[in-house]
């Protein structure tokens, strides 16, 4: 099977957290056609499960919905050559105030890949000690944490409570996972 292949690419937007670009593609046909792509650097989230079967998330507020939603704590790939597994592990002591023993990738995924080519890893931390947060926005500063029954987070997806896809990817995984 023939493939698609980019042409050219032209940034018209560079924002605090990711770049807006026209892109330019020609299908195996040979037709040209053009596309708006977004490049983002990328995210982790940690799914803190704790040994009493308890998960800890956080409520924060999000400018685009203008609303706070509960979700995995999470960061941005912001540290230029740092490892997803240590950006995790920094993420879930500056939001959620808890150091990992252990932490294991369960689940890669990109959330838009329409338009999109950010890809978030999640990561499920276990044996944790709780520490000192370190917040560093304004958003992070505001932020709530709650720690609830995996079984009460499955049923927050259900009703709709809970509509974050990385939140819904991980606590899915963990599910599938648990005996």
């Amino acid at each position: 099977m023939a493939a698609f292949t980019k042409v050219a690419e032209v940034e018209v937007h560079r924002g605090f957290r990711f770049v807006v670009a026209e892109a330019r593609f020609q299908a195996p046909d040979g037709t040209e056609f053009e596309r708006d792509v977004v490049h983002h650097p990328g995210a982790v989230a940690i799914l803190p499960l704790h040994e009493d079967g308890t998960v800890t998330l956080v409520r924060q507020f999000r400018a685009a919905l203008g609303t706070d939603i509960v979700e995995l704590p999470a960061g941005l790939r912001d540290v230029e050559g740092e490892p997803d597994s240590t950006t995790a592990a920094r993420e879930l002591v500056e939001e959620a105030g808890l150091q990992a023993g252990h932490l294991e990738l369960i689940a890669t995924f990109h959330n838009s890949p329409g338009y999109c080519d950010e890809s978030v890893a999640v990561y499920l931390a276990t044996n944790l000690t709780p520490v000192a947060h370190d917040r560093q926005g304004i958003e992070e500063q505001a932020m709530t944490i709650e720690r609830i029954p995996l079984e009460d987070a499955l049923a927050r997806i259900d009703d709709g409570r809970i509509t974050d896809a990385k939140t819904i990817i991980g606590l899915s995984a963990l599910a599938r996972r648990s005996p």
